[in-house]
């Protein structure tokens, strides 16, 4: 057996066991808002995706960066040998002031965000400001896990924060308790949930020699600087991504009323269900290409070479799979998984799928861009095509709301997988 067919079976386990996991996160957070759909009306299901698909944009455009940088990071100088103590002080950092910065701005824009964001409703204001810090810790865990290869402890720490969340969810649908806050609760409280398996993680992975940091106890300014650089440009990547996935219910909210923005977002499901699972493969391509970057040698080229070929032709099987499915029995399965609130079109629900092929496609060669250090290259492609994005869905004379988000969706992500 080839280095190269090792490392890519090495990946292929890691990625199937965080798949795994991920999967069942993906099904758990299906399970929260069936039950919150069924279980609320029309509007006040659309206010808990509002608040949703706010907290959800927020944390992956604030925290991913720092959850990245780490998991890129720690995995760089394990393959070296190297102390990674200083990286995790560096984004501590980093990710405090992130976390400052956020309560500042949540706090001076409480108007707009409680009164018109979120139907003036403030214990859903609340409910945004504290999950969004307390995310904060759970996606440093993330970073750490994924850099030091506990995939199986990873997948663990996502399906309790999906069953956290669903738990409320199903305290409501079974009459426990009652009402849209008891579901919003769920949101706060699976990040806070998710940390039970941190203890775990210390006493299992943690080595002090790798902690350990030779060149003093501060954060080095260098080190922080080219931290920050680095998380910068994902941050850019991140905002790209959320204006791709998830401005749509937000948008349909600010153009028509919050129905269309839970209907939005029910049919962009169909992309976000793949992606959820896919991130399983995404969390740990980046610290397994790092290593392999990091080796400077011939087979670990090509050992690249062959995990990212091999997961792009997998994606296209997938999405051939998904669109199959979604042909003999897309709208059915909607309405099942949604209640029949709304009617679905089938040729909506193939050009999201179509873009989520390409979607996923781009995705896998963007971890590829930032192993091989070419972070600020690909904000620049992740920028240019989610402005392009944006600015067709602001255009009311093309299309309704609806059909102006998924052909965007679909065209968007294509020119960026090209």
């Amino acid at each position: 057996m080839s280095t190269a067919t090792a490392a890519g079976r090495g990946f292929g386990r890691a990625a199937g066991t965080l798949s795994t996991g991920v999967g069942v996160a993906g099904l758990l957070t299906y399970v929260f808002f069936s039950l919150a759909s069924h279980n609320l009306g029309a509007h006040a299901y659309g206010e808990i995706v509002v608040l949703w698909s706010a907290v959800f944009v927020t944390i992956s455009v604030l925290h991913r960066p720092v959850e990245q940088f780490i998991s890129r990071s720690v995995a760089e100088h394990r393959e070296r040998g190297e102390p990674f103590g200083g990286t995790l002080r560096t984004a501590a950092t980093l990710q405090a002031g992130i976390c400052a910065m956020f309560f500042l701005v949540a706090l001076l824009a409480r108007g707009p965000l409680e009164d018109e964001l979120l139907s003036g409703n403030t214990t859903l204001y609340w409910i945004y400001v504290t999950s969004v810090l307390c995310f904060a810790a759970s996606f440093f865990a993330r970073g750490y896990l994924a850099g030091r290869g506990g995939f199986g402890i990873l997948a663990a720490l996502l399906v309790c924060e999906s069953a956290a969340r669903t738990t409320f969810a199903l305290a409501v649908a079974i009459g426990i308790t009652e009402g849209q806050n008891a579901i919003a609760l769920g949101v706060v409280a699976a990040p806070i949930f998710s940390l039970v398996v941190v203890p775990f993680a210390l006493v299992r992975l943690r080595r002090p020699e790798e902690v350990a940091v030779g060149d003093g106890k501060g954060v080095d300014a260098k080190r922080l600087a080219r931290g920050g650089a680095f998380a910068g440009a994902v941050f850019a990547i991140m905002l790209s991504e959320q204006v791709f996935l998830n401005t749509g219910p937000l948008l349909a909210r600010a153009f028509e009323d919050a129905s269309i923005a839970g209907f939005i977002f029910n049919v962009l499901m169909v992309a976000r269900a793949p992606l959820l699972v896919f991130q399983g493969v995404a969390i740990s391509l980046l610290p397994h290409l790092t290593r392999l970057r990091s080796r400077g040698d011939s087979t670990g080229a090509e050992a690249f070479a062959v995990s990212i070929s091999t997961t792009v032709r997998a994606i296209a099987a997938f999405t051939a799979l998904v669109a199959a499915i979604v042909a003999i029995a897309g709208p059915t399965l909607m309405q099942l998984a949604f209640s029949k609130e709304f009617d679905y079109d089938l040729a909506d629900l193939l050009i999201v799928t179509a873009a989520m092929g390409s979607y996923l496609t781009a995705t896998t060669l963007t971890q590829a861009a930032l192993a091989q250090g070419k972070a600020r290259h690909a904000a620049m492609a992740w920028l240019a095509c989610a402005g392009a994005f944006f600015a067709w869905s602001l255009l009311p004379i093309v299309a309704e709301i609806d059909l102006r988000i998924e052909l965007g969706f679909a065209f968007g992500a294509a020119v960026l997988a090209l």
